[in-house]
């Protein structure tokens, strides 16, 4: 039986290479942990998690004291029992997100090792449903911009065989949401999906008020309209307009995610890998999503959540936020609109060490004793 001899942590920071601003917050840094598992057959998994610029060296010493030496001598090949092991070590500390973002970067360089060991692609070896997903764009949607640029650049994704745009929303008053919908309507036509988030913004009553207005606009979805935590706020909105309602970013369990389902709330899960702890949970969130015929579009990372929503029936869009281009070589395959999973063995990310190590800013190691 091979067992864990060596974890690698690291750091680095990645600059978003546009402004992001949404209506709470600007997305003005990318905190990366990574890990990487070796084992005693020779094989190696890498996994990793984010931050938006707070909370890195947090998750990095929780992985340095607590959670990578407990891997060490543990078989890798037995992922669901060494998440629920690691869980069970934090649990103090848990369900949040710097435990969750810890456990994720040890649960995807243990699901990579094993994909590697096995032969296959993530996509396949978690479910293997389709080949392809349909793209939609946040990248040119943000809070600041102002409606022409917001114009531009839907109809250049849309000429790019995009099938959706995401357009932030949260302004002071409604009337300005409007007018910023309203002219990438007229621009893209009916057939071109726009969807909004509103960054848990919105009071109950503003979210009340202001679905009637994106009803209008043929809007896809609503996304985080209010507080994560708010269960019955989501319910009464859900049963008041015809807008699918959006969540699953700011949620970091599966119990969480039971919660909504079970009381109607939520329409569309965008469960986040790193948010949840991993792809063992993320798989788990996603199935039983499909229990109650949801549909699941993930949040961010696209590049790591491009084989799990291949994997999965009940997945329809892939959210497009380049993030790992400086860090990687080969990019994600795109045609016509659709992101095209890689059929490397592994999570299928072509990571460019050189350029990681250069951007390093905290590393440890945790070997077996001798």
């Amino acid at each position: 039986m091979a067992h864990i001899t060596r974890v690698e942590l690291n750091m680095i920071d990645l600059v978003p290479k546009v402004k992001r601003v949404d209506a709470i917050q600007s997305f003005v840094s990318q905190e990366t942990p990574f890990v990487t598992i070796h084992d005693s057959d020779g094989a190696i998994g890498v996994g990793y998690s984010y931050t938006i610029g707070t909370g890195g060296p947090s998750v990095m010493a929780l992985l340095e004291h607590t959670l990578a030496p407990a891997l060490i001598g543990r078989d890798p090949a037995r992922i669901d029992g060494l998440w629920r092991d690691l869980m069970f070590i934090t649990h103090a500390t848990a369900v949040g997100a710097i435990t969750s973002l810890a456990l994720a970067a040890i649960d995807t360089a243990l699901w990579d090792l094993k994909c590697k060991k096995a032969g296959l692609p993530l996509w396949k070896a978690a479910g293997g449903t389709r080949d392809r997903i349909a793209l939609y764009t946040t990248e040119g949607g943000w809070l600041h911009l102002d409606q022409q640029t917001l114009v531009d650049d839907a109809l250049a994704m849309q000429e790019k065989g995009f099938k959706g745009s995401k357009v932030k929303i949260g302004s002071d008053h409604i009337s300005q949401d409007a007018a910023r919908l309203g002219a990438v309507r007229a621009a893209v036509g009916e057939a071109y999906e726009i969807f909004t988030d509103a960054n848990q913004s919105f009071s109950l009553s503003e979210a009340i008020r202001r679905a009637p207005m994106l009803e209008d606009h043929g809007i896809g979805w609503l996304e985080e309209p209010l507080p994560a935590d708010d269960v019955n706020g989501h319910v009464a909105l859900a049963r008041s307009t015809s807008v699918p309602i959006a969540v699953g970013e700011s949620m970091y369990s599966l119990s969480q995610f039971k919660d909504y389902l079970q009381l109607g709330a939520a329409s569309i899960v965008q469960v986040d890998v790193a948010r949840i702890g991993g792809i063992t949970p993320w798989l788990k969130v996603a199935h039983l999503a499909e229990a109650f015929n949801v549909t699941v579009c993930p949040h961010f990372l696209m590049e790591l959540h491009l084989p799990l929503v291949c994997a999965i029936p009940n997945a329809r869009w892939l959210e497009y936020i380049p993030q790992l281009d400086s860090v990687t070589g080969d990019n994600m395959r795109i045609e016509d609109g659709y992101a095209i999973p890689s059929g490397t063995p592994g999570l299928g990310i072509d990571w460019d060490w050189d350029a990681i190590a250069a951007k390093s800013l905290v590393s440890h190691t945790i070997t077996e004793a001798a």
